[in-house]
């Protein structure tokens, strides 16, 4: 599923732009800051249908803060296991459909695109107790984005692009796997079991998430 949904999106674009043929098709690259250290590839066919286009983009961040330190599951805070050699690990990945909206020229060189659309993201978050073992949180959720683009022309088809959105979240089910040394149990937490907030606060993943990258993208 990982790997399907974000090939079929880029599918979809790359079927939206053949049916025009390929010129004005957009691929970039993209670094910076969504909840952690993000990167993005999108694919965007621009002025579709007048100034209406489509894009779609697989983005990945490195989530630092994985578990919540002051999460209790009965047995003291994450934070007092940190203290003695626990770790956390986490990452997000989303996959997005966008419609967009050129703008046009702000400033010479400088053109401006809105986006929103759809978010399917996949997120993951361990915690990490060495030989004692480890538990890992997993949860795939839908959600909603909207943000701008602006890039500026550097040379023939090269240009800089800076990229500022948000996107949101909505609640899911929460898969919860712990492994030791006597084997490995799978527990599925929905929305309304008893467990679920308690669970829900112990792992971190995104809600709302403002994200800001800069990059490059080449046009063909």
């Amino acid at each position: 599923m990982k790997m399907l949904l974000p090939a079929t999106l880029l599918t979809l674009v790359a079927g939206t732009a053949g049916a025009q043929s390929l010129s004005g098709v957009e691929l970039g690259l993209t670094g910076g800051y969504a909840g952690g250290l993000s990167g993005e590839f999108f694919v965007h066919a621009p002025n579709v249908v007048g100034p209406i286009g489509v894009k779609a983009g697989v983005a990945y961040t490195r989530a630092a803060d994985a578990i919540n330190d002051s999460s209790d599951l009965g047995v003291g805070p994450f934070s007092s296991y940190k203290a003695a050699g626990a770790t956390e690990n986490g990452s997000h990945t989303v996959a997005s459909l966008d419609g967009t909206y050129n703008v046009g020229e702000l400033a010479p060189g400088v053109s401006t695109a809105l986006y929103a659309g759809a978010r399917y993201g996949m997120f993951r978050s361990t915690e990490d107790y060495g030989a004692t073992g480890n538990t890992t949180y997993s949860s795939n959720a839908f959600g909603l984005g909207a943000g701008v683009m602006l890039s500026y022309a550097l040379t023939g088809n090269l240009s800089l692009v800076g990229d500022v959105g948000v996107d949101t979240f909505f609640k899911s089910t929460i898969n919860a796997t712990t492994t030791s040394g006597s084997g490995s149990t799978n527990t599925t937490i929905n929305q309304g079991d008893a467990l679920y907030n308690t669970i829900d606060n112990r792992f971190v993943r995104p809600g709302t998430v403002f994200k800001a990258r800069i990059g490059i993208k080449t046009t063909f």
